[in-house]
């Protein structure tokens, strides 16, 4: 049976079914956007049912955000209005929406690092004593009983600074359900999540619509809007394409309508892989407390994928071999040389590339330009005695704007501006400016639109058949077996399993991930 048990369809905007009338949970009129002269909506108008999960899909620069952030009042509309349970709703700060059961979950969680989990769920909000002040047990109390319910295990006196990307997520989701919540929206909620993380807030997701709470769910994976939502809107270009149920919306139709034209996705890249020559040997290593004696071998020409749950030690093995927490013992053979991984400039220099999950964070200098994002670990080579030739690294950005198709204004823009999607392409041409042999990727179409993932997809394989040796990290499972040669699958820091194209099934895959007593990897 799907996982995705669909309710009957609802007749979609003004038209009813027979019998008595069910007054949406929202509804979203004639909605209307511009910035100066620029039109980021367009007389948007759709309904978000009462006790439904309703999909709002597009590329990046569809508008998404925008009515998003409309809805939840970070930005007033220019026309058009927004009824709650039949009543015009005017929100002027995010408060006030969420005074009337409209609150949001956005795609990166915005919390105090320095403050621990409970102090985060009651920011603004903290129970008090008869004397006044801070009830730190009650709200310790409140913030266990929430991520109870949500089935996480979490301490709320954890500093959230040392959490992992999937527990901020599950705290931002514990305290936007922690009031009277008639409208849930959640942007990208699962991209920090491992599947079985994933399956877990849909089943959050599911029991929220049981009790008649609707959700406004956006995101980029296709698989879940088929498995959570009752009705999917597409938004091109800022316009309302279609509001349609899911009945009516299989992913073909869906995409086509997102980007306006047919699209293949998470196919096989479709090459013969011609694999050459051993380009990394890793034997033995070890970093305790992260991963154990991991072995692997990489050649020219194929793409390795790494699968696993969060926190099972993929990215850190990643980073001690691009040097950035170096491992403590084990032997790295990189193109037939016995090297010690120390720093990432020294890597860079022996030709292996690390593109971090953390692009904005880590990749990306996102106050800088795209021309200096792209030619930085490349600058002092381009230069001469301590001079930088910026001539030479303009014509360098320029090409790599045309070569990886990133969508900018000009290369003198800042990279901060640009789509999920732009950034990911600027940080992967930051990195092959450096002509390595070695390419490894993190998570590399997190956060990216449908059209710029296939575009990313086509990269890596285009890289993979001009000879590059690639390691691929992906919690997306679909996009791992598409793209793979083979199957690296790492549990409790070792690689447990190995597991040939032909072979790999998400079913197999996830038992591997989730059975972490295995031992060889063939």
């Amino acid at each position: 049976m799907s996982i995705h048990q669909r309710l009957p369809d609802l007749a979609i905007g003004r038209t009813a079914a027979p019998g008595a009338v069910a007054e949406p949970a929202v509804r979203i009129s004639g909605i209307s956007k511009s910035y100066g002269s620029l039109r980021v909506l367009s007389d948007i108008s759709f309904d978000i049912g009462q006790g439904r999960v309703h999909a709002l899909v597009g590329e990046n620069g569809a508008g998404k955000s925008t009515l998003v952030k409309i809805i939840t009042g970070l930005v007033r509309p220019d026309a058009g209005e927004i009824l709650v349970k039949g009543r015009p709703a005017v929100f002027h700060t995010p408060l006030e929406a969420r005074a009337q059961g409209v609150t949001a979950v956005y795609q990166d969680p915005k919390l105090f690092p320095h403050l621990d989990v409970a102090e985060n769920m009651f920011v603004g909000n903290y129970p008090r004593t008869t004397w006044g002040t801070v009830d730190r047990a009650a709200m310790c109390r409140r913030a266990g009983e929430a991520f109870r319910n949500l089935g996480v295990a979490l301490d709320p006196r954890a500093l959230v600074g040392a959490l992992s990307m999937a527990e901020l997520q599950f705290v931002e989701i514990a305290r936007a359900l922690s009031g009277d919540v008639q409208l849930l929206i959640l942007d990208e909620p699962t991209s920090p999540l491992t599947p079985a993380e994933a399956e877990r807030l849909f089943d959050i997701v599911r029991r929220l619509r049981g009790q008649g709470k609707s959700v406004l769910l956006i995101t980029h994976r296709l698989e879940e809007v088929e498995a959570l939502a009752d009705e999917a809107t597409v938004l091109r270009d800022g316009r309302h394409v279609a509001t349609r149920p899911m009945s009516q919306m299989e992913r073909g139709v869906m995409v086509k309508l997102m980007v306006g034209r047919e699209l293949s996705l998470l196919q096989s890249h479709g090459r013969a892989a011609s694999r050459g020559r051993e380009l990394l040997r890793v034997e033995g290593l070890t970093l305790p407390g992260s991963f154990r004696d991991v072995s692997f071998s990489l050649h020219a020409g194929e793409i390795v994928g790494m699968a696993g749950l969060v926190g099972a030690g993929r990215s850190e093995i990643a980073q001690a071999l691009f040097g950035m927490t170096p491992a403590e013992s084990g032997h790295v053979t990189l193109d037939g040389h016995a090297v010690t991984p120390s720093t990432p400039a020294q890597m860079l220099g022996l030709g292996l590339a690390y593109l971090p999950e953390d692009r904005d964070g880590q990749g990306l200098i996102m106050s800088e330009s795209v021309a200096d994002n792209v030619t930085l670990p490349i600058a002092g080579r381009l230069g001469h005695a301590g001079l930088r030739n910026r001539t030479a690294e303009r014509q360098v950005a320029t090409e790599a704007v045309a070569t990886y198709d990133i969508r900018t204004r000009g290369i003198d823009k800042p990279v901060g501006q640009l789509s999920g999607g732009n950034r990911q392409k600027v940080a992967l041409a930051r990195w092959l400016a450096t002509k390595p042999a070695v390419l490894i990727l993190d998570e590399p179409t997190h956060g990216v639109d449908i059209g710029s993932k296939a575009q990313i997809h086509q990269m890596i394989a285009d890289l993979a058949a001009s000879g590059l040796a690639i390691l691929m990290i992906s919690s997306d499972l679909p996009e791992i077996l598409a793209m793979s040669d083979r199957i690296l699958v790492v549990a409790a820091g070792r690689i447990v399993s190995e597991i040939a194209r032909d072979d790999a099934t998400q079913e197999g895959v996830m038992r591997a991930a989730t059975h972490s007593t295995e031992t060889g990897h063939g």
